[in-house]
């Protein structure tokens, strides 16, 4: 995997992080915090979607490919709001007590 997919995943992640806290409210830590753990999660949902549909090898002839980066984008911003609103939901729970 080359550091442009790892890129992706990561901006693809922390935007989705950042999107999840929106979607469900309850799951807001703060827009850093929400960016971090969504960017963390966006590594792990990038590589298992590039594990799966095989999209992480790149393009053998060096060039940039187009269709990975988008797929790690992708990949990256789902892993990233399943995370988000996991540890969100779990912290906000544990801190009102």
């Amino acid at each position: 995997m080359d550091i442009a997919s790892l890129i992706a995943q990561v901006v693809g992640g922390a935007a989705g992080g950042v999107g999840g806290s929106k979607l469900l409210k309850d799951s807001d830590m703060g827009p850093l915090l929400n960016a971090v753990v969504g960017g963390v999660g966006g590594l792990g949902g990038g590589g298992v979607l590039g594990a799966v549909i095989g999209g992480a090898a790149g393009n053998p002839a060096g060039g940039a490919d187009i269709g990975a980066i988008v797929g790690q984008l992708a990949g990256g911003g789902v892993g990233g709001i399943i995370l988000q609103v996991v540890i969100g939901l779990i912290k906000n729970k544990l801190l009102a007590k």
